[in-house]
């Protein structure tokens, strides 16, 4: 009799189960979709300002799509980098972070980010913020390194401490917070620091604040923070395209069956 779309993760796939009985049904948006979209629309079309998106976590891929979106349309006053996409967007920043680090971009091809990232740091010079200092590991322990120190001969596992501050500073200001990813591996006890900090500040802001993606998620339930969270989205693959700006074609399909029934 009718159809509901409750997966909302599940929205950024034109399969049949998604978009297909939307043509020949009654469709309606489930209360998980509902939620979603609204609390996504909250930081999307009128965040309160200033707002402030956090990019982390090993899949760097989309992070240059996203940012240029968000600073593109005046959504973010900031976007703020750590984990393998403030490697990326040291690297575009012509920081050579060590043979180890830049083979592991060049591995992952994400050294082609590189062009698109340099041009979108000189339009908005002041407003995407890279690690200040990053952490290494020296025999299973924890170095602090600043940038000017680069290159090193060990792999990065997390930011420093001058970043995790500065960082900071724009986290309690901010009335709107997006977050992407961890700063670094959260899953190692020497590296879980720089995630730590920057999502206990997200916890203890005011501001309405946004996460979604799977270690994102880990990370917030290991540390306890989960509940301090205004709202997580159950989405990963789909929450990124809708950060980038893209028509889902679930919620698509939803509105092209609405727009039928009136």
């Amino acid at each position: 009799d009718l159809f509901v779309n409750d997966a909302f993760a599940a929205a950024h796939r034109a399969h049949v189960s998604i978009i297909g009985f939307t043509a020949v049904l009654q469709s309606a948006a489930g209360r998980i979709m509902e939620r979603e979209l609204k609390s996504l629309s909250k930081v999307l079309e009128s965040p309160e300002k200033p707002c402030v998106f956090i990019l982390g976590g090993a899949k760097a891929d989309d992070s240059l799509e996203i940012s240029k979106y968000v600073l593109n349309n005046g959504i973010a006053d900031y976007v703020l980098t750590g984990g393998v996409v403030g490697h990326v967007f040291l690297a575009a920043r012509g920081i050579d972070l060590g043979k180890t680090n830049m083979d592991f971009l060049q591995k992952k091809e994400l050294m082609s980010l590189v062009p698109g990232i340099k041009e979108l740091m000189q339009k908005y010079p002041d407003k995407i913020k890279t690690p200040k200092d990053i952490a290494v590991e020296t025999n299973g322990k924890r170095k602090e390194v600043s940038v000017e120190e680069l290159p090193t001969d060990y792999p990065i596992f997390d930011v420093g401490a001058k970043t995790v501050d500065g960082y900071a500073n724009l986290i309690r200001n901010a009335k709107s917070i997006v977050v992407s990813g961890p700063m670094g591996v959260f899953e190692n006890s020497e590296f879980v620091y720089g995630t730590k900090r920057i999502f206990e500040e997200i916890a203890t802001s005011k501001a309405f604040s946004l996460a979604g993606g799977g270690h994102t998620i880990a990370a917030l339930q290991e540390l306890g923070l989960s509940n301090k969270i205004s709202y997580i989205s159950t989405a990963g693959g789909a929450l990124i395209e809708f950060l980038m700006g893209k028509k889902l074609p679930g919620v698509l399909a939803l509105e092209k069956a609405a727009a039928r029934k009136t």
